[in-house]
């Protein structure tokens, strides 16, 4: 499977002796710190009858909007895998929104895909009951998962989540299992089928998601909140992971368990935006993170960092998030990874400091 990774980066475009190598030299999940974001697009002026440019960008990403007809679909957010066993996953650099949630010992991710459509994603896994809160500002997305226990399924059908399910969208042939792989971290679904599928389900209320962040444009400089960084060191339940801050890209890079995280495709996984959310988790079995209320926020962004504060009053809000005089924080536009941690879980790595010599959490 082709990346699409690399066509989504702006920087220094090698010289490449066909056009396939020259787009894969070119591309990325964000705009160059000094790059100005917008597109042009023709519209007509109601009070003079001339055509003037109107800015459209994706609502998750902040980038310009190449492909109109996908405005309107709704989100799409599938439960991947981060089982030692899962690896590598698929279609995860293609994703707007990437959540990191605890679960039993491990983490699990919640990939939200709208502005691109991956022809394959997995391995899928299990919903829990924190995805009802923690997805709920997306607008009833289309809601990809494996499956649950009987009470998690229930209150999964009983919400605005548009229920997705190996179960519920069989008919869709839209998932399969790899057998190369073990199970249970073979499970796979190809979102151009699930997107389809939904289209005949006629759901009411269901459309696109809202922006979920604040996007700085090309001329936003940075804070005088913020402290230029080198990246971070974040412990999640069974995971240590690392993110430095790439300034020849304009992205941080994650490293898990001492291992450079890649996809399937061989792409390393980097993002122009992290955010890590110290969030209270239930302590039961199943960890439930309490993602309404508030508390504090870590946002790492055009090398720098901002120790402030997420705040989000219903289900139905997104993160708002807050640097220390209380304005809001503007994200690069691009990828967002999006980290619901536990208190206390972030070392953050000074500009000019070795990660080696910083001690995770």
């Amino acid at each position: 499977m082709a990346s699409t990774k690399t066509l989504r980066t702006l920087g220094t475009c090698a010289a490449a002796g066909s056009l396939a190598l020259l787009a894969a030299a070119c591309g990325g999940t964000s705009a160059a710190p000094d790059e100005t974001i917008a597109v042009a697009l023709p519209s007509t002026s109601v009070e003079t009858g001339t055509t003037v440019p109107t800015v459209v960008t994706d609502p998750l990403t902040g980038l310009p909007n190449t492909d109109p007809s996908i405005l309107d679909r709704s989100a799409m957010v599938v439960k991947i895998d981060n089982h030692p066993r899962a690896k590598p996953q698929v279609g995860f650099n293609q994703a707007d929104i990437i959540y990191e949630e605890n679960v039993e010992s491990l983490t699990r991710f919640a990939a939200v895909f709208h502005s691109q459509t991956p022809e394959l994603v997995g391995p899928i896994r299990s919903g829990r009951f924190q995805d009802i809160d923690l997805l709920g500002s997306l607008n009833r997305p289309l809601f990809v998962w494996s499956g649950g226990n009987e009470k998690v399924t229930a209150n999964i059908k009983r919400s605005d989540l548009i229920n997705l399910s190996f179960t519920e969208a069989q008919e869709s042939g839209a998932y399969d299992r790899d057998n190369s792989r073990p199970a249970p971290h073979n499970l796979f679904a190809a979102p151009p089928k699930l997107w389809e599928f939904a289209a005949t389900l006629g759901v009411e209320g269901a459309g696109p998601p809202p922006a979920q962040f604040t996007y700085r444009s090309g001329s936003d400089a940075n804070a005088s909140s913020a402290a230029p960084v080198a990246g971070a060191k974040v412990s999640m339940d069974g995971v240590k992971v690392l993110w430095e801050w790439k300034s020849e890209f304009g992205e941080f890079a994650r490293t898990q368990d001492g291992k450079e995280f890649k996809d399937s495709d061989g792409t390393p996984v980097s993002v122009p935006n992290v955010v890590v959310l110290e969030v209270v988790y239930s302590r039961a079995y199943s960890p439930a993170a309490k993602t309404i209320g508030g508390g504090k926020a870590y946002v790492f962004t055009n090398g720098v960092v901002y120790e402030g504060t997420w705040d989000r009053p219903t289900r139905l809000d997104p993160f708002a998030l807050l640097d220390a005089s209380g304005a809001p924080i503007k994200l690069t536009p691009g990828q967002t990874f999006v980290m619901v941690a536990r208190p206390d879980a972030v070392a953050v790595i000074d500009e000019g400091t070795d990660p080696d010599d910083v001690k995770y959490p």
